[in-house]
């Protein structure tokens, strides 16, 4: 029988719910209970897939090829042993075209189509579906209290409550208490106001995270606790820490699993916290600090790199270093010297993207990498425009580029999974394309490394599952003259035979892959591509 646990903000926006939900959730893991979660978004988008990284930072891929909210990115890296799926993120959009769509089947049967019931059914089975099999499941809702576009989400929220009981539901609620330094005090008065907010929902909150800056005091506690009806216990405080992954153990101190089993009747042993005590010590106690520049078109915003930000980080622990990302705006880079831009960096990292902005200074990025020596792992478009430079500047082939950035092109290296080349080497479309949509590779796709190379021996397997998130492949039609060149293709699809990984053997460390590594990262276990590709960027800046 599964326990909900619902998980809603107030105050402001970016407190860090997600952080706070999955650092629970990983500590009801450590309890040895099944946990899931789920994340619903109040925006009217379908998903997040078409949505620019600027508003909404990455998107992060499931197993199954759904494209989510980026805080299903910290579910999975919390938790051991659970994946996120389709069932785990949904927005308002989806649930609305859900309905509609029955509507217009009929399968109301000519009835008026309302929020309540049909809106707050939807999101109710949703969840119920998500939840289905285990112990607990987190729910959090996007945005904060009172905004208009989550109120269906809270009052499915508030249904789920009466309908399931008091024994099988919480509610968390994170709040912010402000620091008025005029006054030199907390403020529990915008608390207070958000609680008042969600207690006119007909919701009760049973935990309370209050984010801070400093220090609360046992009587600013029970303050809180006698203005919001929650017990003081339950008030529990999170207070900015040095890394994401000491939440878990700031909570476990605070006895939230401890309230959490009581409400539910769990009788359980402690938590092990051991493996996120280690991650900590050797996360904060680096030997040194190696230097990544990552060149992209949206360093301007961190979060759009969100899950290759957190797998250089996991590489650094597993190598006992700190990795400083030095972002650099691949526009900008089109007018610079790479020598000046790029000459401190002990390694190079091109992710994926989509479109041609930029894409000239990311390849005089990879081209300074190439001829210097300097370890690069380029990832999806980081793969695509590795090839194209090299098929540029060592293969002889000068007018080299993507149909994504010039439909005309005479030597098309990359192209749409939906084109080909016919015998006289033009390009030319399948007749059964369909939208752009439709060309997407998602989700989790395994690929065969070939034996003797680099990435094989990183891997230490022969076959590997890696998740994927583009349209756009290399032209097998110029294999053999890259491979002549210099430039060895280590691995194919094992469905479409398509190049997903390629090297350079003659470089110190020149790898880039068509797939997307950092999505199956974890501060525990770190990720094989990226553990190399730190231990060879210590190697140059110890060269």
């Amino acid at each position: 029988m599964t326990h909900y646990i619902f998980v809603t903000g107030g105050v402001v926006s970016s407190l860090g719910k997600g952080i706070s939900a999955a650092s629970v959730a990983a500590l009801l893991e450590a309890r040895g209970l099944k946990v899931t979660m789920v994340k619903m978004d109040p925006y009217i988008n379908v998903d997040p897939g078409t949505m620019s990284p600027f508003q909404h930072g990455e998107v992060f891929v499931t197993e199954d090829g759904a494209e989510t909210d980026l805080d299903l990115g910290y579910y999975e890296r919390f938790l051991k042993h659970s994946k996120m799926s389709k069932l785990n993120n949904f927005t308002s959009g989806r649930v609305y075209q859900d309905v509609l769509n029955k509507e217009r089947r009929g399968d109301y049967l000519g009835g008026t189509v309302q929020v309540i019931p049909h809106i707050t059914d939807n999101i109710k089975a949703r969840v119920l579906a998500a939840g289905q099999g285990f112990d607990v499941a987190m729910v959090e809702i996007g945005g904060t209290v009172g905004d208009i576009e989550s109120l269906p989400f809270m009052e499915s929220v508030r249904q789920l409550m009466v309908e399931l009981g008091h024994k099988r539901t919480m509610l968390m609620h994170l709040t912010l208490l402000p620091y008025i330094k005029s006054a030199a005090e907390l403020k529990t008065k915008p608390t207070q106001h958000s609680v008042k907010e969600l207690l006119s929902i007909g919701i009760q909150p049973d935990i309370l995270i209050c984010r801070t800056e400093y220090d609360v005091d046992a009587d600013t506690k029970r303050k809180i606790a006698l203005f919001t009806n929650v017990r003081p216990e339950a008030v529990v405080v999170c207070k900015d820490a040095k890394t994401i992954y000491q939440i878990p153990r700031d909570f476990y101190e605070q006895d939230v699993d401890d309230l959490i089993c009581e409400r539910f009747g769990f009788n359980l042993p402690e938590a092990d916290l051991s493996d996120w005590d280690s991650v900590c010590e050797t996360l904060l106690n680096p030997e040194y600090t190696v230097r990544v520049a990552m060149v992209g078109k949206y360093v301007e915003l961190p979060d759009a790199y969100k899950s290759v930000n957190e797998a250089l980080l996991h590489a650094g622990i597993r190598n006992r270093v700190k990795v400083q990302i030095d972002y650099v705006d691949a526009e900008a880079l089109e007018q610079q010297d790479e020598q000046q831009v790029l000459g401190t960096a002990d390694a190079i990292l091109v992710p994926g993207g989509f479109g041609e902005r930029g894409t000239e200074g990311k390849m005089r990025a990879i081209r300074y990498a190439r001829e210097n020596n300097v370890p690069y792992l380029g990832i999806c478009l980081g793969m695509q425009l590795a090839v194209i430079e090299f098929a540029r500047h060592k293969a002889g082939l000068s007018e080299a580029t993507s149909t994504e950035f010039d439909r005309k092109t005479k030597q098309p290296l990359i192209g749409l999974i939906t084109e080909w080349l016919d015998e006289r080497g033009e390009l030319q479309q399948r007749s059964d394309q369909s939208d752009l949509g439709g060309t997407m590779r998602l989700g989790a796709q395994s690929s065969e490394l070939l034996e003797g190379t680099k990435i094989r021996e990183i891997y230490k397997r022969a076959e590997i599952t890696e998740r994927h998130r583009h349209r756009y492949e290399m032209n097998n039609h110029y294999i053999d003259a890259l491979e002549q060149a210099g430039m060895k293709i280590s691995g194919y699809s094992t469905a479409q035979h398509l190049v997903e990984t390629v090297e350079i053997p003659t470089h110190p460390w020149f790898i880039a892959v068509q797939f997307h590594p950092e999505f199956t990262s974890s501060p525990r276990d770190g990720h094989p591509l990226f553990a190399s590709f730190i231990a060879a960027a210590k190697q140059h800046h110890g060269s």
